[in-house]
């Protein structure tokens, strides 16, 4: 196995996790089957691929910062369940 039971009961501990013998025996054989799986993706040969974080291109989604008209101080306010007139109104938080 990949995991020794030491490392399990670490991993748990960090986790903050309490788990019965048989959930560490499962917990144990899936840490195994991942880290078997990741060193398997080890083994390929990467060489000439550029490191990616996004599986397809990502380009800017950001639109064109154009000044227009917004919502008056009355339609602001006008659904707010309080308000002063100015401002909304919110309950105080100390």
């Amino acid at each position: 196995m990949k995991i020794t039971q030491e490392e399990l009961e670490h991993v748990t501990h960090l986790a903050r996790l309490t788990l019965s013998d048989e959930e560490m025996d499962t917990m144990r054989g899936q840490l195994d089957n991942i880290l078997t799986y990741v060193d398997q993706l080890g083994e390929l040969d990467t060489t000439g691929v550029q490191p990616t974080t996004h599986v397809f291109s990502v380009s800017n989604a950001f639109r064109e910062d154009i000044v227009s008209e917004s919502l008056s101080r009355e339609q602001s306010l006008a659904n707010a369940p309080l308000q002063n007139g100015e401002s909304f109104q919110v309950p105080k938080i100390i």
